[in-house]
């Protein structure tokens, strides 16, 4: 991928196997946001080939994939309660042409428990910015996994914090791939938890493209 001013990632040779969890072990920065945008069908590479079950054009890779915890793509309103929050989404996901009231206790459920799993809903009534770190990541998961689409992408662990926090975030995400693949980013590992597998990705950084045109020169 390249823009205005010069490489963001790459080259990178990448697979990923479907089903369960892959990190992709790199540092912050646009080159990692833009990998992962990529991966979800948000972003067509400048060159190169990338193929996602099968699927080659941005527009069905993208129809294929639900992408959360990327800033410049579902930054949510802090100033909203999640009831809000789920009756937007709700709207956003029925025909142009059908009246969907305020969200309940039971939509809450809905379209959250599958994400949260064991763990406490955030009242209808609360505010977003009063929130944990973890339950804003998981009820923006929650918001853009509505459709259950076959890929998941998550777009950043190190957005929690708490090492504790981060450690439940993990081991929902593989209660998730279960029944999706799931792709996300962290600077460190994920050692001690059963993901599918760890990919280290080079060239994601200016410093490391860098050396990879000196090499190219």
């Amino acid at each position: 991928m390249r823009g205005p001013w010069g490489p963001v990632y790459g080259p990178i040779d990448l697979d990923i196997d479907a089903g369960g969890v892959t990190v992709l072990v790199c540092p912050a920065g646009t080159g990692r946001t833009a990998l992962l945008l990529t991966v979800a069908g948000r972003m067509s590479p400048i060159s190169g080939q990338i193929s996602v079950f099968g699927r080659a054009r941005v527009g069905e890779i993208f129809a294929s994939a639900a992408l959360a915890g990327i800033d410049e793509i579902d930054a949510v309103t802090e100033s909203v309660t999640v009831r809000d929050l789920i009756t937007e989404q709700l709207r956003w996901d029925a025909p142009w042409y059908r009246l969907v009231r305020r969200a309940d206790q039971g939509d809450l459920e809905t379209l959250c428990a599958p994400v949260f799993g064991e763990l406490p809903l955030p009242p209808l009534t609360e505010y977003v910015h009063e929130l944990s770190e973890l339950d804003r990541l998981l009820l923006r998961i929650a918001l853009a996994n509505t459709k259950k689409p076959p890929l998941l992408v998550v777009g950043n662990l190190d957005h929690i914090t708490s090492d504790a926090n981060r450690a439940v975030l993990i081991e929902r995400l593989i209660a998730l791939g279960e029944h999706q693949t799931v792709v996300t980013a962290t600077v460190n590992g994920t050692d001690g938890h059963a993901v599918r597998a760890q990919i280290e990705v080079a060239n994601t950084t200016h410093a490391e493209l860098a050396g990879v045109m000196k090499g190219d020169d």
